[in-house]
């Protein structure tokens, strides 16, 4: 038993139907009744793909996210689903990896299943190339593309992202203005947010003339290898590179660093100071507790779902909102 069949032996149209299963009071009480006597009597269950033919839609998004174990992208896609419930709606998420025939394979996966629109979860889907971000325009010629702290210039795609130049720009100068001048920047990702925090880094040491070629260290291990990370740091202090405070891209990379200073017998923030990035639930589990960027994941998703609500709805909304990000003072900067 089908949609199909349910319009043919009620003598209405898909449409009709489609009101009936989704609650539209713009159907007749007697026609209404018709469709339910027929449903009952075959004890039909809808599926979504059913539900969605009559009025155009599946009440279904498509997530996109590279890794969910990711502190960050865990978080944020949590925080979208919740407000997709809220608004009726389900979603379907895809974990793609970090290789662009995997994002490409899984954006056409979700198109295929009717969604009503695609949430892009963090900054790795954007590329350097049109070519290489054909894929999204593509997918956007069909649906909405909602972008969560990216940015892409393209017909029906929204952007919403966090500042993250301004709040590392901003956060860096804080710290050189504690007194500490052998500061470096530990970061893992070449993704769009992650260069523009490393521009907001970098910004701020040359204008104070404190830029050297180690003062950026890239770490290429596991985001979740936290010994592996202080192990870097200790081969640095072996190789005899002074520093005495670290601004780090993630709270996992600061965690690493408090772990690093303890192990030299520093004390924090005396002697050492560290400052993270996401003021994740890792800023209060560490001793002492780690200062930390707010970057405002919870009002950068409801705002995203409000725009692609909106776009749904037929509203005129903005192409790109950028928020600013907030230094949560703790116990490991002076």
């Amino acid at each position: 038993m089908t949609i199909y069949d349910i319009s043919e032996k009620a003598g209405v149209s898909i449409a009709t139907v489609s009101r009936v299963l989704n609650g539209s009071s713009n159907v007749s009480e007697k026609t209404k009744k018709k469709v339910l006597d027929v449903i009952d009597r075959y004890r039909y269950a809808p599926n979504a793909f059913a539900r969605g033919l009559g009025l155009n839609t599946m009440k279904t998004i498509g997530i996109m996210c590279a890794d969910s174990s990711d502190l960050y992208l865990a978080k944020a896609i949590y925080h979208i689903e919740q407000k997709l419930h809220k608004s009726g709606y389900d979603s379907i998420l895809c974990c793609t990896g970090y290789e662009l025939e995997a994002k490409i394979t899984s954006m056409n996966l979700l198109i295929t299943k009717k969604v009503d629109g695609l949430i892009l979860v963090g900054s790795n889907f954007i590329y350097e190339t049109e070519k290489e971000n054909k894929y999204i325009a593509d997918a956007a010629a069909q649906a909405p593309v909602m972008l969560l702290n990216a940015d892409l210039d393209a017909p029906n795609v929204y952007s919403v992202v966090s500042d993250d130049f301004t709040s590392m720009y901003e956060a860096t100068l804080r710290m050189i203005g504690t007194g500490i001048q052998d500061i470096i920047y530990f970061y893992n990702s070449d993704s769009y947010s992650g260069k523009r925090k490393l521009a907001g880094y970098r910004a701020a040491m040359e204008e104070k003339k404190l830029l050297t070629g180690h003062s950026l260290q890239f770490y290429r291990g596991s985001h979740e290898d936290i010994p592996a990370m202080t192990a870097h740091l200790k081969a640095l202090h072996a190789e005899g590179l002074p520093f005495h405070g670290v601004i780090a891209a993630d709270d996992t990379l600061a965690l690493a660093a408090v772990k690093y200073a303890r192990a030299m017998n520093y004390r924090i923030p005396e002697d050492f100071s560290v400052l993270g990035y996401n003021n994740s639930m890792l800023a209060e589990c560490c001793e002492p507790e780690l200062t930390s960027i707010d970057n405002k994941l919870e009002t950068l998703c409801q705002h995203l779902i409000a725009t692609l609500l909106g776009v749904l709805g037929g509203s005129e909304m903005p192409k790109k909102a950028i928020f600013s990000g907030e230094i949560v003072k703790r116990r490991t900067t002076r």
